[in-house]
């Protein structure tokens, strides 16, 4: 049996720290569901026990985001962006998404950096709608702060009491999973309804 993402995502942080730490939130943000709850947690706990010092962690999740949303924000302005335009329809879309952003943009990105799963791909629409990067950088690294912040601290304090909470980070496997598959289905049924115009 295939070890769990959380038991590799505990692995390589404790292998390789901070820079672990970097590198996980950033792919997560970028749109691949490595779950940043157990990385950030797993480093709370690392601060616990003196590996790792607390805004050191918080510091190199917060950047991490950062740069993994800004590359999900620029496949969303030039990738997806560039296909959307192909025709008057999917023109008419992309103008109504330019429009919620720049109605609910604010508060959208900022309150997703706080929810799971949702997260992960909040930065797409963001880049579809062209949000200007002067809004959503701070927004992003706001929300990133917070949520970074909470969850080392949650691993700090669970210090001693670590193997409780790590016996349930496999349920975060099925989390991840439902994500993948729910972004993967909605693309090809996106995809499928495209085809039969």
């Amino acid at each position: 049996m295939l070890t769990s993402l959380a038991h590799w995502v505990q692995d390589t942080v404790a292998a390789h720290g901070l820079t672990a730490v970097f590198v996980l939130m950033m792919l997560e943000a970028a749109c691949i569901p490595i779950p940043s709850e157990v990385t950030m947690i797993y480093a709370g706990y690392l601060v616990s026990q003196h590996t790792l010092v607390f805004w050191q962690a918080v510091a190199a999740g917060v950047a991490g985001e950062l740069v993994g949303s800004l590359i999900a924000w620029t496949v969303g302005a030039y990738g997806v962006d560039a296909y959307l335009l192909r025709s008057a329809r999917s023109r008419h879309h992309l103008e109504l998404a330019h429009r919620w952003f720049d109605r609910y943009g604010t508060p959208a990105v900022f309150f997703s950096r706080l929810l799971p799963v949702l997260r992960t791909f909040i930065s797409l629409p963001a880049g579809i709608a062209r949000m200007p990067l002067a809004r959503f950088i701070p927004l992003t690294v706001l929300g990133s702060l917070i949520w970074c912040t909470g969850l080392v601290f949650v691993g700090y304090e669970a210090g001693a009491n670590w193997q409780h909470y790590q016996n349930q980070f496999h349920y975060l496997d099925y989390v991840v999973a439902l994500a993948v598959v729910g972004v993967v289905g909605f693309w090809l049924l996106r995809r499928r309804r495209r085809a039969l115009r």
